[in-house]
């Protein structure tokens, strides 16, 4: 026991001192972290300003470039307008110059240009002839603005698109202007677009005008004198600068603010628009950016909006912490390895344990696997395999061992291409499709899947290959395949039956209206040449058959018409396009008030009612309901007609009319088929089925309610117009 307890002081002593070493080693790792974290903050913070700046510089040249480009797409449309006058044989009509420039499509491609005109360059005399050309064309009175006699004129002859605000400046002398002279004498001299200084538009709103040269030649004059002498006139268009700079025009991240400066007459700044850019002594800009620009000069100033961050700088904030972190983890790690050395042996036992257990249960895998698996060493050969595999060889397993696992295949070796190496080094696995020949000569398909197995170089084992017979799988592949080319060419036989199954229903149709016609209107002129010669031989009775054979003969050519109407909604031009249908009923309704003035009915129409469809078609619908509801109203003493959105996608027309029985709903969509007498209500029984077509034809559907008596509702659905890259 006295010998014991010294060696077990010691024992602690020793323990205690390593676990003092431990402490010291852990701090000391931890101050040489800290100390590191501390200095790669302050190296990469300086690197994220500097990207953080450098990706604002980027952003804004690349901004300036993009506002180039929209002023390139500016001058192109002045040149096209250019071209224009050089094409025609004299000055474009105004609907030629409209024509133009609804081509141009400028709301949607060139944001901010509020039109395109045409200044004619006149003297006094050419003045004169251009209002009494004017004049003779019916255009009114040219008159010029300001008044006064000036020795050349610049008049604005044209302005599309035109509106209220836009037909005010007809008429207007450009080149009375000093700021415009210059820019048109600078056009007209240079043969190229130029740009005015920034002005006050006749809108009231700051912009500048930009001008193209028109020559009496196609060809550009050789020098100045020449194109002074060939000047016919200028192609302008102005801009307002704030809506220039729109966010929906000129894309930016919104974290820069900018504008744009003409710094064209020396010292003197205008500046032409701004976004969000304060022209402050704490706040200047970081970034300037000169360009010439058609003759003028502008300098874009740019400057961050808020604090200049970098996308890493979160990225950094993340790695600190982490570093702390770590350093933090570091020190837990070496306080603790000093009382993990003897649970390492353990551990270590326990590894050795579960790689027996884990190479056993690959043994147990290989053998009851129902896919057959070989392992490969560095020539090929087949160092071990399973029964599975040895059953789709056709040969014993020993047989298998020490043969090269290429020569089974009919193909040969295999050669992976560059493609099949790299996928293959993402996915860790080869996949390919060989056929394999058996033992006792037969051929068969199998799926590969070669995996490389880790080891160290001297292992003998560097592949395993997993070999799946398909044979069945792909012959029943090839039968599927055959079936389908054989149901394709039943599709296109029956494709082809019902083409042809079409035309002879439209050739049905033109001998309907050709044939039938003919003797229908030998009926009708008989029948009159008997009413006006021979009427004094007829009694009474044979007047009254022969104005029902007469009417009989009318009715049957209005059903022919009907009938002719009906098929051609199926077979016309379908055209979709958004339509407003509160002002397509509003227009029909007022139609049927002004062929039946005597009648007051209260006809209520819900506002902003929108759907996608063919504007002829929804036309023809809302014709034949809404005049369905006049019709069946008629004996109704405050007959009232609705046209309203039931829900979404859905739309009514309600009347108070006469309604229907609900048992016969049914046949109501049907042709001809009528739930009135005609003596009650005229009609062919044509209209709601023409209204079911144009419906179906829309890809929605129709359904009627009512009662005897009560009323009766439609409602129907007009189907959204496709997505793009789908069939419309």
């Amino acid at each position: 026991m006295s010998d014991s307890a010294p060696e077990r002081r010691t024992g602690l002593s020793r323990h205690a001192a390593r676990l003092r070493r431990s402490h010291v080693l852990a701090v000391l790792v931890l101050i040489g972290a800290l100390l590191l974290v501390a200095l790669y903050a302050r190296n990469a913070g300086e690197r994220e300003r500097r990207l953080a700046e450098a990706s604002f510089v980027s952003e804004a040249d690349q901004l300036a470039d993009t506002i180039r480009q929209r002023m390139l797409q500016y001058e192109l449309s002045l040149r096209g307008g250019v071209a224009l006058h050089s094409a025609a044989a004299d000055t474009p009509t105004p609907r030629q110059w409209r024509g133009y420039v609804e081509g141009l499509d400028i709301a949607r491609q060139l944001p901010g240009l509020q039109g395109l005109g045409y200044v004619a360059y006149l003297e006094p005399e050419s003045l004169a002839a251009l209002q009494l050309q004017r004049r003779a064309a019916g255009q009114g009175l040219f008159t010029l603005k300001p008044r006064g006699i000036r020795p050349h004129y610049g008049a604005i002859v044209y302005f599309e698109p035109e509106d209220a605000s836009t037909r005010e400046v007809i008429g207007y002398d450009q080149y009375s202007d000093p700021v415009r002279r210059v820019a048109m004498d600078a056009a007209r001299d240079s043969g190229e677009v130029r740009l005015s200084a920034p002005l006050t538009l006749h809108q009231g709103s700051p912009g500048v005008l930009m001008f193209a040269a028109v020559y009496r030649t196609a060809r550009l004059p050789a020098n100045q004198a020449d194109r002074q002498g060939a000047l016919v006139g200028w192609v302008f268009a102005p801009f307002r600068s704030a809506e220039f700079l729109g966010r929906s025009s000129i894309p930016t991240s919104g974290r820069l603010a900018f504008r744009i400066v003409d710094i064209t007459d020396g010292g003197a700044q205008a500046v032409l628009a701004s976004d969000g850019f304060r022209d402050t002594a704490d706040q200047p800009a970081l970034h300037s950016v000169t360009q010439s620009v058609y003759g003028r000069t502008w300098r874009y100033d740019f400057q961050p909006v808020g604090t200049l961050t970098s996308p890493g700088m979160d990225e950094l904030r993340i790695t600190l912490a982490a570093g702390v972190l770590a350093s933090l983890l570091m020190f837990a790690v070496v306080m603790t390895l000093a009382r993990t050395q003897s649970r390492a042996e353990m551990l270590a036992l326990r590894l050795s344990d579960s790689y027996r257990r884990s190479e056993q249960r690959f043994r147990n895998a290989m053998q009851y696997s129902a896919i057959g698996m070989v392992l490969l060493d560095r020539n090929g050969a087949i160092v071990e395999t399973n029964p599975a595999m040895a059953e789709i060889a056709g040969i014993g397993e020993s047989a298998l061992v020490g043969s090269l696992f290429e020569g089974y295949f009919v193909d040969g070796p295999q050669q992976m291409s560059r493609t099949g190496q790299m996928q293959a080094f993402r996915e860790g696995v080869h996949r390919s499709v060989r056929r394999l020949r058996r033992d006792d000569g037969d051929v068969r398909e199998v799926h590969l899947a070669s995996t490389v197995v880790p080891g160290d170089t001297r292992s003998d084992v560097v592949r395993l290959v997993q070999v799946d017979d398909v044979t069945e799988r792909l012959r029943a592949e090839a039968q599927v395949h055959a079936l389908n080319r054989t149901l394709e060419s039943r599709v296109e036989a029956r494709t082809r039956e019902l083409t042809q199954a079409n035309h002879e229903l439209e050739s049905f149709a033109y001998i309907v209206s050709h044939d039938l016609r003919a003797p229908l209107r030998s009926i009708d002129g008989f029948g009159r040449i008997l009413s006006e010669r021979y009427s004094h031989v007829l009694d009474a009775q044979g007047h009254d058959y022969l104005g029902r054979v007469r009417n009989a003969a009318g009715r049957m050519d209005a059903l022919i018409d009907a009938l002719l109407a009906m098929s051609r909604i199926t077979r016309g031009e379908f055209k979709r396009s958004p339509l407003d249908l509160s002002r397509l009923a509003g227009e029909v309704v007022a139609e049927l008030r002004q062929a039946d003035p005597g009648r007051e009915v209260d006809v209520r129409i819900a506002a902003d009612l929108r759907a996608d469809g063919d504007a002829a078609l929804v036309r023809n619908l809302l014709q034949n309901l809404l005049g369905n509801a006049w019709k069946f109203t008629a004996s109704t003493p405050a007959a009232r007609i609705e046209f309203v959105r039931a829900d979404a996608g859905h739309f009514e027309v309600r009347d108070n009319g006469a309604g229907f029985n609900a048992e016969y709903a049914g046949k109501l969509f049907r042709p001809f088929q009528r739930l009135h007498r005609e003596d009650e209500y005229t009609g062919h029984g044509v209209g709601l089925a023409s209204v079911k077509r144009i419906v179906e034809r829309h890809g929605g559907c129709i359904s009627a309610e009512g009662a005897p008596g009560q009323g009766a509702t439609i409602r129907f659905t007009l189907a959204p117009a496709p997505r793009d890259g789908d069939d419309a």
